[in-house]
């Protein structure tokens, strides 16, 4: 960005996403400031640029979070849009060496840049930049991925940083769907795994489970998906609320959008995977108890 005067002797600039002042004249002329000048800190461009950056920080985020929102529900994204967003840096950034599949499931590559014409350019697992021209693309949830385990090697070479989390999320595989035991198949999916996790109190369990981007409703944690076509919601009890003594995490569940329980075969495999992961996560936090009687 360029370099604004500001106050009397000085220029200011966005520098890292933060206001930085150099000096105009003196011996210091040119060169950059460790901390912003007294004489500045209430100038109107200084106000005027740290206004701008708290906007580029929340368009950022929501940049972000919207890629993040597509690639979590891998739904069809239209090719011209992204080719519309990629010279923007924000939305660059959000959707660069992120895994994209056209219209051949095999054809899954890196997307590294946009053509003149408005394809996508993509190296795939050979290695070799080509380029795709689908009315849509998706990016597809990791669990989704038949080549994943290659995809991470392969990444691992090119030197790819995500920053949404595609290919090293974590993610788990639906089980076989019980066979031979009918009471087994008619009852509601119900995992306890990761039950039992103890922490203080409930609030601090419910303030881990927003901390990390899920929705806390009556006594669950909640994490909704689109799977399939549909939208599935994945809940781990995570104790009454106003509860002040210690809390514990429960069972997970997942229901459907009209609220009842859904069997394991009823599950799509990225609610599974996503719902696994959010309670992996607040499971995480518990406390570790240490000595010998632990």
């Amino acid at each position: 960005m360029a370099w604004l005067a500001a106050g009397q002797g000085y220029e200011i600039a966005l520098v890292e996403g933060r206001v930085a002042a150099r000096a105009t004249a003196g011996r210091s002329a040119g060169r950059q400031l460790k901390t912003l000048p007294k004489a500045l800190r209430d100038d109107p461009e200084v106000d005027r640029l740290r206004r701008l950056a708290e906007w580029l920080d929340r368009h950022a985020a929501g940049c972000v979070a919207q890629v993040d929102a597509w690639m979590v529900s891998s739904l069809p994204v239209p090719t011209a849009l992204v080719a519309r967003v990629w010279p923007d840096e924000a939305w660059q950034t959000a959707l660069r060496d992120l895994v994209v599949v056209g219209d051949d499931p095999d054809e899954a590559g890196f997307l590294r840049g946009v053509t003149e014409d408005g394809g996508l350019r993509v190296v795939n697992l050979d290695g070799e930049t080509v380029r795709l021209s689908p009315r849509t693309v998706t990016l597809p949830h990791p669990v989704l991925l038949p080549d994943l385990d290659e995809l991470r090697e392969f990444a691992a070479e090119l030197g790819v940083e995500q920053r949404v989390e595609q290919i090293y999320r974590a993610t788990w595989r639906k089980p076989e769907d019980p066979a031979g035991d009918d009471a087994a198949k008619a009852g509601a999916a119900r995992v306890t795994e990761f039950a039992g996790g103890r922490f203080p109190s409930r609030f601090v369990l419910a303030a881990r489970a927003t901390s990390l981007g899920y929705r806390v409703s009556g006594g669950y944690a909640n994490c909704r998906v689109r799977d399939g076509g549909r939208t599935v919601e994945a809940s781990m009890w995570i104790g009454e609320p106003y509860w002040d003594e210690d809390s514990e995490t429960g069972a997970l569940t997942w229901h459907g959008e009209e609220g009842s329980a859904l069997r394991q075969s009823e599950v799509g495999p990225v609610a599974w995977s996503e719902g696994m992961r959010m309670a992996a996560a607040l499971y995480a936090g518990r406390v570790i108890e240490e000595g010998k009687d632990a």
